[in-house]
């Protein structure tokens, strides 16, 4: 066999190899970051139009994270906000509307003392997805009713969906399954 069909089996057999192994590492990128993402992976897929920019928007989001200090909540910390869940939980019986309100700006000052930047909505739900994506998509829809609510179109049953959300990440922010965070009135 003459040498040069030598030299272009060995490079077919390299071609091969290099798109096996291009292969597994996107499968295995891909399955990383549907554990790692949960539910908020599909949401990228249908937001980007398909697996490749929402990959690429996701190791974005991982990359981002690595630099940001996020930090637990002080002992302190956590139980002077679940005082202020409380009484928002209270008070939604007189004021569901204030309640909401109050409910975004307790999430808003537990995010920040974590550590995660306080830039726009979007983004802060994308610094969000990376700690919590089970529960990102209640952020976005008490976001959503909340700025419902500031236009003066959400319903008794609209803010008291709020205020469930809110708690979702509210929990998970904290760090606890504290019943005291899981009550709405």
């Amino acid at each position: 066999m003459p040498g040069w069909l030598w030299m272009l089996i060995v490079v077919a057999v390299l071609v091969v190899l290099a798109l096996a192994v291009w292969a597994f590492m996107a499968r295995r990128r891909r399955e990383h970051l549907r554990g790692r993402f949960g539910p908020e992976y599909e949401r990228a897929v249908e937001e980007h139009g398909g697996s490749r920019g929402a990959e690429a928007e996701l190791a974005r989001r991982e990359a981002k994270h690595e630099r940001l200090d996020i930090i637990p909540l002080a002992p302190e910390s956590r139980e002077r906000y679940l005082e202020s869940w409380r009484d928002l939980q209270i008070r939604f019986v007189d004021e569901p509307a204030q309640a909401v309100t109050d409910a975004d700006r307790v999430v808003t000052e537990v995010m920040r003392e974590r550590g995660y930047p306080m830039d726009e909505f979007e983004q802060r739900a994308a610094d969000l997805s990376v700690d919590h994506p089970d529960v990102v998509e209640h952020y976005r829809a008490a976001h959503s009713i909340h700025t419902a609510n500031e236009q003066g179109e959400a319903t008794t049953e609209d803010l008291r969906q709020a205020v469930v959300h809110y708690r979702a990440l509210f929990s998970d922010l904290l760090e606890t399954r504290d019943n005291t965070a899981q009550e709405v009135t």
